[in-house]
């Protein structure tokens, strides 16, 4: 079942228009969000990104979207499952007009699957470097224009890497295929900014506010080049679903995985790094 504007519908019968705009322009915002046993993980940091983005993007939020009523409408959809779910939230302009829309009024979709593996051992990540994210505020936005994050996830594919690190115009790290990430070098953490082009993720911010906690690490938000991926000690990657996912291998490069998998074991990021 899917959950179209408040309305359980099975997927087989569910029907957008060819005029959808999500599909004709790319008009469109979307949160992936975790729920697990009826939980909505982070939800209040996921809510309040979406309506940050609806604004920055013109889109009129209805007086419905409250936090509590949209926690309820993705309740409806994910509390069938026991397992971890994977929910995406898409928020779309209504039907009509062409670049320029009839209305600044939206539709969303609830849509649900099982999350069935969150981390791995080993994970080998390489740069791509067909096309380039370009830094600026749209960029941070999670709209669903993601070509590239495609066409590097079908690189990475041929290639047998299980994630790709991609580039902002300048040819520095932006992000990677699947989440943020974070380099570090003794206790030093980097992270790009939000002035590179990635995006504002959700487990970005707490991984930084547990960082930043910490007396025995220094967190920088900055630029970083490709070049540092060799000299770094270890790296990981977040994102909602996820969490916290160290990486092993960077072409012949191994790296230590000790922060990340601190970070792994508490998921949640409730409290700040253990010694």
């Amino acid at each position: 079942m899917v959950n179209f504007n408040g309305n359980l519908v099975k997927e087989s019968e569910l029907q957008l228009s060819h005029l959808n705009r999500g599909f004709k322009y790319g008009d469109s915002i979307f949160e992936t969000i975790k729920v697990v046993n009826g939980f909505v993980v982070f939800w209040e940091d996921h809510y309040f990104r979406l309506m940050a983005s609806m604004r920055m993007l013109r889109m009129k939020i209805p007086m419905s979207f409250t936090l509590e009523s949209l926690e309820e409408e993705i309740l409806k959809v994910a509390s069938a499952s026991k397992k971890p779910q994977r929910v995406r939230l898409s928020v779309f302009r209504k039907d009509g007009g062409f670049y320029k829309p009839k209305t600044n009024e939206v539709d969303f979709l609830l849509e649900t699957s099982d999350i069935e593996t969150e981390h791995k051992e080993t994970y080998i990540v390489d740069l791509f470097k067909d096309y380039y994210n370009y830094s600026g505020l749209l960029s941070t936005v999670k709209t669903n224009n993601k070509i590239i994050n495609t066409l590097a996830s079908i690189y990475a594919e041929e290639n047998d890497f299980d994630d790709c690190i991609l580039l902002n115009e300048r040819k520095n790290i932006c992000e990677t295929i699947s989440g943020n990430i974070f380099l570090i070098f003794g206790n030093t953490v980097k992270t790009p900014s939000i002035q590179e082009g990635c995006l504002k993720g959700i487990l970005r911010k707490k991984v930084i506010d547990v960082v930043e906690r910490n007396p025995n690490y220094i967190l920088e938000e900055t630029i970083i080049t490709p070049f540092e991926l060799q000299k770094a000690e270890e790296v990981f990657i977040t994102n909602s679903i996820i969490g916290v996912q160290p990486v092993t291998n960077y072409r012949k490069k191994q790296y230590k995985t000790t922060l990340g998998e601190k970070l792994q074991k508490n998921i949640l990021l409730q409290e700040t790094i253990t010694k």
